[in-house]
């Protein structure tokens, strides 16, 4: 589509490949949505609802509408929404691609909340379209012990119901992760019934799912038909946007827009509120600051160009508290869910200084740039949370290449002392000892497989910090890829390690993973577990509160 086109998914944006029409049987509802001049001329919501950045009384509620728009939003203890509280949002106009967030504060703690979005016409408040509904929980501000009815069993092996409204505040938190959307050309195939890894975590029904990264993969486009291996045919549902890597702010926004074709993910949105972060794809593989890329695919050639749409789209697209690119807003940022948890959600993308061997001696800029860094360790320290997730688009020990001599995380292969990007995390590392920061414990993607990966200083060549996990839980619908080697500098052990044995396996062949914490309410006790698409347990972690290091 154009940009600001207000159009919906007509034949031009949609394209079905060689079986168009079975496949549009199989597509999400909306993709048969009749056009808007059908509906009498009103606003429609046809890319669901999303909300954002959930705290124990706040929370944002994201919309797209098909034409301009104002959004108001409604919030009430229950779905027949009785003595309902009205938020006015903005304008939906071709400026924020018809997309607009209205911000929700002072609602009650540990609570469902049922909300839902109403477009009207700007000239015209009467002309308003059908309401699009969600429902979401605050977090908690007293800990309990763990009411396993809201979950399902004991364990957390069922699914479970959706929490009862007005019961007040809610025992302990679950939440999931995972990263990395229709990426290396596989993408919404209708005939496994699309990204159906969401509808695994929508019924385990967590309070948030926090997305490391790859939202898009704006460098790979989504074609047609992939022969597999084995002689299958995979076809993916694409668009005009998709049909080629992103460089105009409506490519970027098209990308952005693919996802929610997707039945399984706008069915979740409207259920579970999401922690957005970045990473590479969102603009290029592997891209730093300043970089000029070599693809002949590209005609924008400057990194900082692309990222700047990409950072507007994804600002666009997500409802972030942090991120307004118009008024130097940023990616990285503190979510607090209550007392039990803190997610530090950081950006190693745009304060990185350029790939490289990574021997430097010195390296103040590193991975996160120093005012990153410098706010990192404030703010843990500042934390009274009992547990401090980090939220790392990029894996910490396990040595990512770029091309044949440069790395494109933390380590660098040397397992000797901290060189390069490793100075940054040995200083973070030493301040969390130092500072006595209890209850870290780092998530990630990225690198397409799941592991667990445990760091002890007496395994390592680095040995000023405490010990401490990082979990891997990826991709939620990308190739999978082989497994990646360990850098010894801060002494990594894997228990765990679940990755194909060949490059780019499709998710057809290769399981498609999320992660799951569990932080009881009463003990304060941390569970986390690695599932694979299908809900199955692959690997499982107790983790004990009010420790320096695990």
């Amino acid at each position: 589509m154009a940009q600001g086109s207000g159009g919906g998914f007509g034949r031009r944006s949609l394209l079905q490949g060689a079986a168009a029409g079975s496949a549009a049987l199989a597509l999400p509802a909306i993709s048969c949505a009749a056009p808007a001049q059908a509906r009498g001329g009103r606003p429609g919501a046809d890319w669901g609802v999303q909300v954002g950045d959930v705290t124990t009384s706040s929370g944002l509620v994201w919309v797209r509408s098909d034409r301009p728009a104002r959004m108001t939003v409604q919030t009430a203890a229950t779905e027949s929404f009785r003595n309902a509280r009205t938020w006015h949002g903005p304008v939906l106009g071709a400026g924020t691609d018809l997309t607009g967030v209205t911000s929700l504060h002072g609602l009650p703690s540990g609570d469902q909340i049922h909300y839902r979005v109403v477009l009207a016409d700007p000239d015209d408040p009467r002309r308003t379209g059908e309401p699009v509904t969600g429902t979401f929980r605050t977090a908690p501000t007293r800990r309990r012990p763990k009411d396993t009815s809201r979950w399902g069993s004991a364990r957390g092996e069922s699914g479970g119901a959706l929490g009862r409204a007005g019961t007040g505040p809610q025992e302990g938190v679950r939440f999931h992760w995972s990263g990395d959307l229709a990426g290396q050309g596989w993408g919404i195939n209708p005939d496994r019934g699309g990204y159906r890894i969401y509808e695994d975590m929508r019924r385990r029904n967590p309070d948030f799912f926090l997305c490391s990264g790859d939202n898009i993969y704006a460098d790979s486009p989504i074609p047609e038909r992939v022969t597999l291996p084995d002689g299958r045919i995979w076809r993916n549902v694409t668009t005009e946007e998709k049909s080629k890597v992103a460089e105009t702010l409506a490519e970027f926004r098209g990308a952005f827009r693919y996802n929610l074709l997707d039945d399984n993910l706008r069915r979740f949105n409207a259920q579970v509120p999401t922690i957005t972060q970045w990473d590479d794809h969102e603009v290029h593989n592997n891209w730093y600051p300043g970089q000029l890329l070599d693809d002949d695919r590209y005609t924008v050639k400057e990194t900082d160009v692309l990222s700047a749409r990409s950072l507007r789209a994804f600002s666009e697209y997500f409802p972030i508290r942090t991120l307004r690119p118009d008024r130097g807003g940023r990616v990285y940022r503190v979510v607090s869910h209550g007392p039990l948890l803190d997610v530090f959600v950081l950006d190693m993308r745009r304060y990185r200084n350029a790939n490289s061997p990574g021997r430097q001696t010195d390296d103040p800029q590193g991975i996160l740039g120093a005012e990153q860094l410098r706010w990192l360790k404030r703010e843990l320290s500042r934390s009274q949370a009992v547990w401090k997730v980090i939220a790392s688009d990029m894996p910490l020990g396990l040595v990512v290449p770029d091309g044949k001599t440069d790395f494109e995380a933390v380590a660098q292969g040397d397992p000797g002392a901290p060189l390069g990007r490793e100075l940054q995390l040995a200083e973070l590392l030493r301040h969390i000892k130092h500072d006595r920061v209890t209850g870290t414990v780092w998530l990630t993607t990225d690198v397409h497989y799941t592991a667990a990966q445990h760091y002890a200083p007496e395994r390592a060549a680095f040995k000023d910090f405490a010990p401490f996990w990082e979990f891997v839980s990826g991709p939620l619908n990308a190739g999978g890829f082989q497994a990646l080697k360990l850098d010894g500098t801060f002494g990594p052990e894997q228990p765990f390690i679940k990755a194909p044995d060949r490059a780019n396996t499709s998710p057809a062949e290769s399981p498609q993973y999320f992660g799951e914490i569990d932080i009881d309410g009463g003990s304060g006790e941390m569970t986390v577990r690695l599932r694979q698409e299908g809900g199955e347990v692959l690997f499982s972690k107790v983790l004990q509160p009010g420790q320096v290091g695990q």
